[in-house]
């Protein structure tokens, strides 16, 4: 992977993540994703915003199992 791009800034976390720039720093201002400051601006690893990623996906189908026990997810279907 390009080292340039392993770092990003507001505005290319914001198109990765289909969100508003504004969005992407109240979250990284509130803790709520991987973010660090460099002055006044925010920046993201992308390794750390994928895994950030992956572990709301598990989080969520776990909790879908807990609400459901024994029904099957209904995207296991298809």
């Amino acid at each position: 992977m390009n080292k340039a791009k392993d770092i990003m800034n507001t505005k290319e976390v914001s198109d990765f993540l289909k969100l508003h720039p504004f969005t992407v720093n109240k979250l990284a201002r509130e803790g709520k994703i991987p973010a660090f400051k460099i002055g006044a601006d925010w920046r993201f690893h992308r390794k750390h915003i994928e895994r950030w990623i992956n572990e709301k996906i598990v989080y969520q189908q776990q909790g879908r199992e807990r609400r459901n026990p024994g029904k099957p997810d209904s995207k296991q279907l298809l």
